[in-house]
């Protein structure tokens, strides 16, 4: 069933989600060479603690971390260690949080210091492929409209989406309906509607579209190893244009001591 959120609803979710856009954007400025997956979840913890929030990943079907970083071939769900992250590196960081009853969900790749033109144009085709996909969340679409955007877009600059893993609405809990894929299924698509928060997450990959979860039960890696990126904003349908809600606010919140 998909849920359809109320105004009273939406005063508590969009606090959340700029919680979640204000922490991504805060572990993104903390990255750089040397500095270990483990110090990263920390630093993430410490972030999304300071704002009198909670993980919404720590725990979740077992989930062992605070938020997902997930390096060059690894597409999500990649866990926090000791690996030290190097210059060249690319780093998935994936950052749901808990706040008002509501989760804020988000996600963007950086580079570690920089990076190949090669992997600057795999971030730069993922990101844009998610502001196509949102352009077409609006009343009257269907998921599948947005789906055909990001495909479309990754596709013809000679990328490929991955399929095992897709978008989804949230609210109270982190996976609501309807599922968002960021490929053409094929098959019947829920119609948008005002009120509906959907989660819009291209996963890239810089070859083939296949991936293998790895012995940890957790990481997401490409079959072939090519570069992988992820970008991802909570959106909200509305009665016109589509409303980012994991945009940073021009205020920013005040944090706990």
């Amino acid at each position: 069933m998909i849920i359809l959120k109320t105004e009273r609803d939406l005063e508590a979710m969009r606090p959340a989600c700029a919680v979640a856009a204000a922490v991504l954007s805060e572990v993104a400025a903390f990255i750089r060479p040397g500095v270990s997956l483990k110090q990263v979840d920390e630093f993430a913890a410490d972030q999304i603690r300071k704002r009198g929030s909670k993980s919404a990943f720590l725990g979740y079907r077992k989930y062992p971390c605070h938020i997902c970083i997930s390096v060059n071939d690894q597409v999500v769900h990649g866990l926090a260690g000791p690996k030290e992250l190097k210059f060249g590196d690319i780093v998935s960081l994936d950052v749901g949080v808990i706040h008002n009853g509501f989760i804020g969900d988000n996600a963007r790749t950086v580079a570690v210091g920089g990076c190949s033109l090669d992997a600057q144009r795999l971030m730069d085709v993922t990101e844009q492929s998610l502001y196509e996909g949102i352009a077409q969340a609006v009343p009257g679409n269907r998921v599948v409209d947005i789906s055909r955007a990001v495909q479309t877009y990754v596709e013809n600059h000679g990328f490929s989406v991955v399929r095992e893993f897709v978008g989804h609405g949230v609210g109270r809990t982190m996976h609501e309906e309807p599922q968002v894929p960021n490929f053409v299924e094929g098959k019947s698509s829920p119609r948008l509607r005002p009120g509906m928060t959907i989660a819009i997450e291209p996963m890239v990959n810089a070859g083939q579209c296949g991936v293998k979860i790895l012995n940890d039960g957790w990481t997401v890696v490409t079959q072939d190893g090519s570069l992988s990126a992820h970008f991802e904003h909570t959106v909200l349908i509305t009665e016109s244009e589509p409303e980012i809600l994991t945009c940073l606010e021009k205020t920013p919140l005040r944090l706990k001591a």
